[in-house]
């Protein structure tokens, strides 16, 4: 079956603004969507609009759903929230929340299938956070891009995130950009 799967980068994250200004790591994780960013989407909302879709599938982090929500809201489009193309670990912002944090932030998105911690750990690190070696984050591309070949729909938009979409199209995408691929 042919299927049409929109990758669209986030808006520009709080993260995203100060590291512009500063070019240092913040310490903001999570970063949900800066005054600009939240721009970006309203204008992504317009881009969308009749752009046919029948599942959006979003990232965990607070950008991506807030990016979900303000181009898809009020669509009666199903929203799945998966981990596997969440943002390669690299940066404070690319920590995450919690399932049980997050659901009291979206209560009307399902996030009890994901694990806890589902970003990137590993046993024994005791900072703030440690970087997702590339080899995991290539063996996630690999499982995203047979994930996507498995689903029925026909047209998938998927909220992410840039540097993992860099390492799927080999291209980076701007905040609140639209890729177009035919599977």
């Amino acid at each position: 079956m042919a299927r049409t799967v929109h990758l669209i980068r986030h808006g520009q994250s709080t993260f995203n603004a100060q590291m512009s200004l500063t070019g240092v790591d913040p310490m903001l994780f999570d970063a949900p969507l800066s005054d600009l960013g939240k721009e970006q989407v309203a204008d992504l909302r317009g881009q969308m609009a009749d752009v046919p879709v029948d599942l959006v599938v979003t990232s965990p982090f607070t950008r991506a759903i807030q990016t979900s929500m303000g181009a898809f809201g009020g669509r009666e489009l199903p929203v799945q929230v998966e981990a596997i193309h969440r943002e390669h670990l690299a940066a404070s912002c690319d920590v995450g929340r919690s399932p049980a944090e997050l659901v009291n932030d979206f209560p009307h998105l399902t996030f009890d299938h994901l694990d806890d911690p589902w970003w990137h750990t590993e046993d024994g690190h005791d900072g703030p956070f440690i970087r997702e070696p590339q080899d995991v984050l290539m063996d996630r591309v690999k499982r995203f891009r047979g994930w996507i070949a498995s689903r029925p729909e026909e047209h998938i938009a998927v909220v992410g995130h840039g540097t993992f979409f860099y390492m799927l199209i080999d291209r980076f995408l701007n905040n609140a950009e639209v890729h177009t691929l035919d599977f």
